[in-house]
Formats: C-alpha cells, sequence, structure tokens
C-alpha cells in the first residue's frame, strides 16, 4: 500500500450532499493532517463561507450535483477567485463542461490516495496567506 500524502497546514472545504462520502472525505482528509472546513451540502452554504473570509482554504473538493443542483455557478466563482478546486462526482467526468476542463475531475468512487495527491500537487495558500477566500 503507498502512502499517503500529508497535507498539514493545509485546510479544504467539502461540498458534498451524500452524507456518508462526505463523512469519507472529511476523515481522509484529518488523517493526513488536512483541517477540514464544513462539509456542506448546499452552494449557498458553500459561498458563505467562501465570501466570509474567515478561513485560508487551499482549495475545495466539489460535489458536481448537490441535491438536484448543478454547482457549476459555484466552479465559476472558484475560478474567479483562483481557489484550486476538484470535481468529485457520480458522472462521467468527459460530461464536465468544456470551461472546466482544466479543473481535475474524479468519479466516485475514487481512490483516496489518488485524491490526496492531486491535493497535495496544488499550490498551498500559506500561513497567514488571506487571499484564497478572500
Amino acid at each position: 500500500m503507498s502512502r499517503k500524502p500529508s497535507l498539514a497546514g493545509r485546510a479544504y472545504l467539502v461540498v458534498e450532499d451524500e452524507y456518508l462520502v462526505a463523512l469519507h472525505l472529511c476523515t481522509e482528509l484529518e488523517e493526513v493532517g488536512a483541517r477540514v472546513v464544513g462539509p456542506t451540502s448546499s452552494i449557498d452554504d458553500a459561498l458563505g463561507l467562501i465570501e466570509e473570509g474567515a478561513h485560508v482554504l487551499d482549495g475545495v473538493v466539489l460535489d458536481i450535483n448537490l441535491r438536484g443542483t448543478m454547482s457549476y455557478a459555484l466552479a465559476d466563482r472558484l475560478l474567479e477567485r483562483g481557489l484550486p478546486f476538484v470535481f468529485l462526482t457520480g458522472y462521467d467526468c468527459r460530461a464536465v463542461p468544456d470551461r472546466f476542463r482544466s479543473v481535475p475531475c474524479f468519479t466516485k468512487p475514487c481512490r483516496d490516495g489518488d485524491l490526496l495527491a492531486l491535493l497535495a500537487a496544488l499550490p498551498s495558500a500559506g500561513p497567514g496567506d488571506g487571499k484564497r477566500t478572500g
């Protein structure tokens, strides 16, 4: 079994409407040292957490379909802010609109190690750098 990367000192917002999937993601992130913001299962709540600026975020794990609502408006906001994110979806990643082709996409269920390795490879906001959320 391969060693999981360390995400110590990093913070990730989890936006997922399936309780067990969200719980699993949070557990996996915390086990490698990350701080989890959320989880939340709604676009409005996720936007609120991002907009309030109280959290320095290194990235977002974003489900595409949240209770029947596509999360692309939230994804657009994340791109505008330059906040790294990954899609986690039950859909085929090839169905993601072209404007998100550069965004990593994982189909559920995915290998935890692959998702964590990708998050570790994303740039970190760094200590005291609140620009990612504000």
